[in-house]
C-alpha cells in the first residue's frame, strides 16, 4: 500500500555518477576520503561506463586529472587532454551512454583557482575564453552535455556562442547556476587534485547564506543560453533546490556533493547509521524537494537497490 500511494519515486535513470579520469592504464587508485570511488585511468573508466550503462543509470560526468598543470589551464582546453581523450574512448566502446563534461579549469591550472590571476584575484573576463574553448573541444570529442562548474560571470553566454559557431548548436548547457562556497567540497579536493594553492574560491562562489541571489544567478544563466541547472550542494540546499522548482521551468539537478557522500559513508562504516537506508532517504530528499536528477557518487549502489 505504501508503495501505491508513495508521492516521491527514484528511478536509475534520475542519477549521474561523477567519474575522475587519470593518465596511464589500468589504473584503479582508490580516493582515501570517498570509499570506494577512484581515479581511474581511460581504460577502467571504459569498462566503468559499461557497467553503468547496464545498471540503467542516466549517465556520467567527467572530471579530468592532466599529466601536468600550468597557469593557463591548457590542459582543460587541449584537443589531446585527457578528458577529450576519455570521451572520445566511451563514445566509441559504449555509445549510448549519456556523457557529461564539466567545464572548469581549477584541476588544470597549477595554483588550483579557475581562472587567469592577476594580481593576486582570478580575472573573470579573460578566463571566459579558457572555458569557451573547452566547452567546444569537449563537444568536438563527443561530449553530449557540457557543464560549467567555475562560475565566472557571463561564462554561459560566451560558451553557447563558441558552441554555436563551431557547429554545435543542439550541445546543451547544464550550468551550475547556484554554487556555493561550501565546506563540504573537502574530499573532491583529493579526488580531482584541485585545491587553490592560495586563498579560496570565496569571491566567485556563492555565500551560504545567500537564496535570492542564487535565483538571480539561475535567472541569468538562464537568459544566457543555459538549457539546465544544477543547484550544488544537494541536501544542505534543498529549500534553493524547491524554490528554483517553482520559479523556473527548465530540468533541475542537484548535485550530492563529496563531503555529503563521505560524511554518509563514514558513519555507516562506524556502525552509526545503515548506510543503505540513509543514502536512499537522502536521495528522495533531493528528488522530493524538486531535482529532476542528481548528481551522486551513490549512483551505482542506489541502481542496484532499485534495479
Amino acid at each position: 500500500m505504501r508503495r501505491l500511494v508513495r508521492e516521491t519515486r527514484l528511478d536509475p535513470a534520475n542519477f549521474v555518477l561523477p567519474l575522475f579520469v587519470c593518465p596511464g592504464e589500468g589504473i584503479r587508485r582508490p580516493i582515501s576520503s570517498m570509499p570506494p570511488q577512484a581515479q581511474m585511468s581511460i581504460d577502467v573508466t571504459v569498462e566503468e561506463c559499461r557497467e553503468i550503462q547496464a545498471l540503467g543509470i542516466g549517465g556520467v560526468i567527467l572530471f579530468g586529472l592532466p599529466e601536468s598543470k600550468d597557469e593557463v589551464a591548457s590542459g582543460a582546453y587541449d584537443d589531446q587532454g585527457i578528458v577529450q581523450q576519455a570521451v572520445r574512448a566511451i563514445k566509441r566502446e559504449v555509445p549510448e551512454l549519456l556523457v557529461i563534461t564539466d567545464v572548469c579549469n581549477c584541476e588544470y591550472t597549477s595554483h588550483g583557482h579557475c581562472g587567469l590571476i592577476v594580481n593576486g584575484d582570478v580575472a573573470n573576463d579573460p578566463t571566459l575564453e579558457w572555458l569557451a574553448k573547452a566547452a567546444v573541444s569537449h563537444a568536438r570529442a563527443g561530449a553530449d552535455i557540457v557543464a560549467p562548474s567555475d562560475m565566472m560571470d557571463g561564462r554561459v553566454a560566451a560558451i553557447r556562442t563558441a558552441l554555436d559557431a563551431g557547429g554545435f548548436t543542439n550541445t546543451p548547457i547544464l550550468s551550475y547556476a547556484a554554487k556555493f562556497a561550501s565546506g563540504y567540497y573537502g574530499p573532491f579536493r583529493e579526488a580531482a587534485d584541485s585545491a587553490p594553492q592560495f586563498g579560496d574560491r570565496r569571491s566567485y562562489q556563492m555565500d551560504p547564506a545567500n537564496a535570492r541571489e542564487a535565483m538571480r544567478e539561475i535567472a541569468l544563466d538562464l537568459e544566457e543560453g543555459a538549457d539546465m541547472i544544477i543547484v550544488k550542494p544537494g541536501m544542505p540546499y534543498l529549500d534553493i533546490i524547491r524554490e528554483a522548482r517553482e520559479r523556473f521551468d527548465v530540468p533541475i539537478s542537484a548535485y550530492q556533493v563529496s563531503g555529503e557522500y563521505s560524511m554518509i559513508m563514514a558513519a555507516a562504516q562506524n556502525g552509526w547509521i545503515d548506510r543503505d537506508r540513509v543514502m536512499m532517504e537522502s536521495l528522495t530528499s533531493i528528488k522530493r524537494a524538486g531535482a529532476d536528477f542528481i548528481l551522486t557518487y551513490f549512483a551505482k549502489p542506489a541502481a542496484k537497490l532499485l534495479g
